[in-house]
């Protein structure tokens, strides 16, 4: 019998269930593993957008890490939404002390309809702190340039060229996630030290993709484990996703940018 994998998140909430936290549990528990949480806000939003947001004190955020890394054997991590500064800090001392062998970074700093996520002062610690712990890290083109004080990528070279910058700064992988090109697909670079591979996707026609970004790192997270490396990883994980972009009409849920469908196989 195959030892089940065990997985923490650290993000914020989705009241609605299509994003954050919520998300994240869904796409694990979708994908055969356990689910942890750590939650570093909670926030007030729905498919049509972000209404309000309670801060959780970093204190309590690491109470909640000391907790779960204290008792669980965690094999893969996903961090989200973060929020502030003196978060990031408090998430990047406990990950040097408890290490984990996977962390997939979401760099979550504006949500789908647009509302900010991530205080301008915590880009940098992000960058600084965060990014040299993390395996691997999936920014969309806006927040690359965000990370890097730039003007996001406007073609697949400059998506590699930002995406090797973004290495400078520690982390072991990164992809680039391309939808923000508009183009009929929706390319992804995945870039290490030594390798640079183009993964694409047929764009879906739907405008269900509420929490398509946490999605995908917590899938990342999840099937990491059970893969040889990264590309397998990434191929996997975006396999799956256009599945569940693909069934997003077969749910009704909300009146603006519905859920992705992450029980699509089982229900």
């Amino acid at each position: 019998m195959r030892r089940g994998n065990n997985l923490l998140t650290i993000a914020g909430t989705d009241p609605s269930g299509g994003a954050g936290i919520q998300a994240d549990l869904k796409t694990f528990s979708a994908l055969g593993a356990y689910g942890t949480t750590v939650i570093t806000a909670l926030v007030a939003q729905n498919t049509r957008g972000v209404q309000a947001i309670y801060p959780i004190t970093p204190e309590f955020v690491g109470q909640q890490l000391d907790s779960v890394l204290s008792d669980v054997r965690i094999d893969s991590a996903k961090i989200g939404m973060l929020g502030q500064a003196d978060i990031v800090r408090v998430v990047a001392e406990k990950l040097r002390q408890y290490p984990i062998a996977y962390v997939v970074l979401d760099t979550v700093m504006v949500a789908k309809s647009g509302d900010f996520l991530l205080l301008p002062d915590a880009v940098g610690a992000v960058r600084d702190l965060l990014l040299p712990l993390a395996s691997i890290i999936t920014p969309n083109l806006p927040e690359a340039a965000a990370l890097l004080g730039c003007r996001p990528a406007a073609s697949e070279r400059e998506m590699r060229e930002q995406g090797r910058a973004l290495l400078e700064y520690g982390c072991q992988a990164v992809v680039m996630k391309g939808g923000h090109l508009g183009s009929q697909s929706s390319p992804d670079w995945l870039i290490s030290a030594t390798d640079e591979q183009r993964f694409d996707a047929v764009r879906v026609d739907t405008r269900h993709t509420h929490g398509t970004g946490c999605t995908l790192s917590a899938a990342l997270a999840a099937l990491r484990p059970l893969h040889d490396d990264w590309p397998q990883t990434l191929r996997a994980a975006k396999d799956w996703l256009q599945q569940a972009l693909i069934h997003a009409d077969d749910l009704q849920v909300g009146q603006g940018i519905g859920p992705v469908h992450h029980f699509h196989e089982w229900w």
